[in-house]
């Protein structure tokens, strides 16, 4: 197994896992805080797809897609207090946001090599992701982290657990 089909099948984990939670999900549940002070879902994807965009710009800005405008603005730290539904966009465009970017993810990773992936990251990244190999791990864990955090609203919801 190399490098690149480690990172995919790392990708992939994720996929099924976060698409589990929030297939069933509408969109007024996407909404909901599991406790006060917590970001909801929808927010959360939007950060995901937002954080998974900069990434792809960060390992291979030739072949960055970008979000429509104003979407990173959207769902930046600013707007995750905000419970009004109108300032996020729908499950379905959320969905196939991230299944662009993901697909995005995907070729970045057919088109680096290991020389590529051991290249430095900007410096305000290298604390937490020191190569843009590292940036791609990352990409999976992120999306994993949140994912944790929508089992919790799911039971909340009253859906049995999946995992």
């Amino acid at each position: 197994m190399n490098v690149q089909t480690t990172l995919k099948y790392n990708l992939g984990m994720s996929d099924m896992v976060w698409k589990s939670y929030v297939q069933d999900l509408t969109d007024e549940e996407l909404m909901l805080r599991p406790v006060p002070g917590a970001n909801h879902t929808k927010w959360q994807l939007g950060h995901l797809i937002a954080s998974e965009a900069m990434f792809n710009a960060l390992a291979a800005p030739q072949r960055a897609v970008a979000l429509p405008s104003g979407f990173s603005e959207r769902y930046s730290p600013k707007t995750s207090g905000s419970d009004d539904p109108r300032d996020f966009d729908s499950k379905a465009t959320l969905l196939a946001l991230a299944d662009e970017q993901r697909a995005v993810t995907m070729a970045v990773i057919d088109h680096l090599d290991e020389v590529d992936l051991d290249q430095p990251t900007p410096e305000q990244m290298r604390e937490y992701c020191p190569t843009v190999g590292d940036a791609l791990v990352l990409i999976g864990g992120h999306w994993l982290m949140h994912a944790g955090q929508w089992a919790v609203t799911r039971r909340k919801l009253g859906r049995a657990p999946l995992f």
